[in-house]
């Protein structure tokens, strides 16, 4: 495996789909670290990678224990956070791109207003309706809005995955639906703009990039499979 190849192939894959589809938005690539180790991380940092997503709190204690390490990263949170981990994330994370309920954001905010800190945060989205899936569901705007207006959280996008099937079609649909509702929210809320679109994988990114995306979250086309060396 060859990390610097793999990103420059992720980043010609970017430019092609922006042109192909007029796509004037920067694209941020989050390089999806879950289940690698430390190393494959420090080796990303050195070809140009900034950001990097991880799905649990307990492994990133363990890979970020040497700050060092990951220092200049803007790491973000990106899986399912249970309420008894929220004051480990807020101390390993710089973002919580996966904030899935009102209940939630309001937890974050009060934790974050006894730091004295503000969160960056995105909403994530169910935008398939699979049960199997957390996340605000399409038809939650009030409460979407209503994390704007929280004072510790910045509500700063919307993010979503594509259909377990991964049906390019129903992709699609999908990116859709979650564009289409940020333009709904900023309408509604003028005064609290959201700006960012977390939508697409390995698989499926340059669907997203052409429905609207401005961030990406790859991680198998990086490091290969989980768990690999």
């Amino acid at each position: 495996m060859n990390i610097k190849t793999n990103i420059d192939q992720v980043l010609s894959r970017i430019e092609a789909a922006s042109v192909r589809c007029g796509a004037k938005q920067p694209i941020k690539l989050i390089a999806v670290t879950k289940s690698h180790p430390l190393s494959h991380i420090v080796e990303a940092r050195r070809f140009g990678i900034t950001q990097i997503g991880e799905n649990k709190v307990q492994e990133a204690v363990k890979k970020f224990i040497n700050t060092k390490s990951v220092s200049g990263l803007t790491k973000r949170f990106i899986g399912h956070l249970q309420s008894n981990k929220i004051n480990k994330c807020l101390a390993l994370f710089d973002t919580i791109d996966s904030v899935s309920s009102l209940r939630l954001a309001n937890k974050i905010n009060n934790k974050a207003k006894n730091l004295g800190i503000t969160v960056p945060v995105l909403l994530g989205v169910n935008t398939t309706g699979e049960t199997q899936k957390i996340g605000f569901s399409l038809r939650e705007t009030e409460n979407m809005l209503a994390t704007t207006n929280l004072k510790n959280i910045s509500v700063g996008g919307l993010m979503t995955v594509g259909p377990l099937n991964q049906d390019a079609r129903e992709t699609r649909a999908a990116f859709k639906k979650l564009r289409n509702l940020k333009e709904e929210l900023n309408q509604q809320s003028p005064g609290c703009p959201l700006s960012e679109l977390s939508m697409g994988m390995t698989g499926d990114f340059e669907i997203g990039i052409e429905e609207g995306s401005t961030m990406i979250r790859v991680g198998t086309a990086i490091f290969g499979e989980r768990g690999t060396t």
